[in-house]
């Protein structure tokens, strides 16, 4: 049996642009998430739809570009793109929603605010619909495993989500260097982890998250910040 692939042997093209566009839809958006492991800090989503005839080269999944490389193909995404939209949830509301649920809801935000309205999605293996749902999303859409190292409209939304988080988490660091947001972004990293046990949540951790929530339980003998 062939191994699944790894995303790092996925190669990003708009091959799957190409395919919904022989099907006859003429704006393709691409969403994607950003944040959503992370223990500390909003969770971003952004929604992009790339102009065929202004193609951006080296459009990829953010994770595998520098931080140099994202802030110059977001800018080119911004010159060169039909539409674009970036949308934040508080922590405060991921915890609300559960991560999952937050992801959804703000990729949906991001493609709802799109001028023009996409008439077909792809998205980062994200459903955008549930059963239970009272309207189901309307837009026709397509999931796709991997999607950001493999769509170039998806990647585009990466790659917006990815800076404006990282953008905001530059900001918190200012508030609360202890946690050495500038570096870890967030995540839960040793440093994060060991700042957390000195020092104990913040406003911004998501209370729902392990370890922060273990924080917050009366047994804990931390009783504020430091």
């Amino acid at each position: 049996m062939p191994r699944p692939h790894e995303p790092r042997e996925l190669i990003c093209t708009r091959r799957l642009e190409a395919q919904a566009a022989r099907q006859g839809w003429r704006l393709v958006a691409g969403c994607d998430e950003a944040g959503r492991g992370a223990l500390l800090g909003p969770l971003y989503a952004a929604a992009v739809i790339l102009d065929p005839v202004r193609p951006i080269p080296g459009l990829d999944d953010s994770k595998k570009l520098s931080p140099q490389e994202r802030a110059s193909l977001a800018a080119e995404i911004h010159k060169y793109a039909i539409a674009f939209q970036v949308v934040a949830l508080e922590a405060a509301e991921v915890d609300a929603l559960n991560v999952y649920e937050a992801s959804r809801q703000a990729m949906i935000r991001a493609l709802c605010a799109l001028r023009p309205a996409p008439d077909y999605v792809l998205t980062d293996a994200m459903p955008l619909h549930r059963p239970s749902d009272a309207q189901e999303f309307s837009i026709p859409y397509r999931p796709v495993i991997h999607g950001d190292a493999l769509s170039i409209s998806i990647a585009a939304a990466s790659i917006l989500a990815k800076v404006a988080r990282d953008a905001r988490l530059q900001e918190l660091h200012l508030v609360y260097p202890e946690y050495q947001l500038k570096k870890n972004k967030g995540y839960g990293t040793r440093e994060h982890l060991e700042a957390l046990a000195r020092h104990g949540p913040c406003p911004e951790h998501r209370q729902t998250f392990e370890p922060v929530k273990d924080y917050l339980l009366p047994l804990f003998p931390f009783s504020g910040r430091a």
